[in-house]
């Protein structure tokens, strides 16, 4: 996700033509703060290294993945600290993925010549990370341009972890039940259940104990899905402001009271729904009447088949989170 900031500069300066015969404003760049990009982008890797040394030793005793368990190996690593690089594997897939994702928003935001921060990782000690936002400090002018800022991270996110997730199906291996053995139940986007019945024909979801590798594709889905919900200024919420300005607001809070029933399923859509519900509805406004060119509409057909399958209605179950 991508904290932006619409609010328009006094004095926008144009140079040149743009695509479609608009003109491009020229924007003033923030000095950066690579020391503060570098930190955090340093905390996550340890974060989700612990984390993912964590799942890797789960996986060699075929246990299920358990976050007290990963916890507890902080306490570990302080007196072993080379067991960090028994999590290297899922601390790699999951910050390339993630990675992707917002370097494919911010070279969409160079390309439209629209200032963008580097990505800001948050590092965690549950999941090892609760993902990575760049921040957009200039105004977006066209409707085009905030698509293509909007889809860029989704796709090139989505692109890196479809292989992943297949690598790490293949080094997935059958354990009769073991998805009953934890506390907390990961729930199977369409996705991971069509490479599941082509890696292992036959086999129940359930008996699937994930490779780290897996698990951190599986965050990346479900990253994906959440960026993709078409509500305010998220991902999916840019994506449809440029197809339908005027019915942005009406859809993201049809979506908002949706979610709140849906906390039956998964208390998280309703923790969700209120909160976008309060702050994330808005969308600052564009004046742009051209419209989108028919590569974009496809495009948005294509975020729109990939939500659906990195989509779970229940992504964490019995005391999940």
């Amino acid at each position: 996700m991508s904290s932006q900031d619409f609010s328009p500069a006094p004095y926008p300066l144009f140079a040149g033509n743009g695509a479609g015969g608009a003109y491009i404003p020229l924007v003033h760049r923030t000095r950066e703060r690579y020391w503060l990009y570098s930190l955090l982008f340093a905390l996550t890797i340890l974060t989700t290294c612990v984390v993912g040394a964590s799942m890797q030793l789960d996986f060699e005793r075929n246990l299920p993945f358990d976050i007290e368990r990963s916890l507890d190996l902080w306490g570990v690593i302080w007196h072993h600290p080379l067991l960090l690089l028994e999590g290297l594997p899922f601390s790699l897939t999951l910050l390339g993925i993630l990675l992707a994702h917002e370097m494919g928003h911010y070279l969409a935001s160079e390309y439209h010549r629209v200032d963008a921060s580097l990505p800001y990782f948050l590092p965690s000690p549950f999941l090892g990370t609760f993902g990575a936002f760049i921040r957009v400090r200039s105004p977006i002018y066209t409707k085009r341009a905030l698509f293509d800022i909007g889809i860029a991270g989704p796709l090139a996110g989505f692109v890196c972890l479809v292989p992943a997730l297949a690598v790490g199906l293949a080094f997935s291996r059958i354990v009769p039940g073991v998805a009953h053995q934890s506390d907390i139940h990961f729930g199977v986007p369409s996705l991971e259940w069509l490479l599941i019945q082509a890696i292992f024909p036959g086999a129940s979801t359930s008996d699937i104990c994930l490779h780290p590798v897996a698990r951190a594709a599986w965050i990346g889905m479900f990253a994906t899905a959440m960026n993709l919900l078409p509500i305010g200024q998220l991902d999916g919420g840019h994506i449809l402001y440029a197809f339908f300005p005027s019915r942005h607001r009406q859809v993201g809070r049809l979506l908002c009271l949706a979610m709140l029933p849906c906390g039956l399923l998964w208390k998280g859509w309703a923790f969700w729904g209120l909160v976008l519900l309060w702050l994330g509805r808005r969308h600052p406004a564009i004046e742009d009447p051209e419209p989108l060119t028919a590569g974009r509409r496809k495009l948005g057909l294509v975020a729109l088949v990939v939500f659906a399958i990195c989509l779970t209605l229940v992504p964490f179950s019995d005391g999940g989170f």
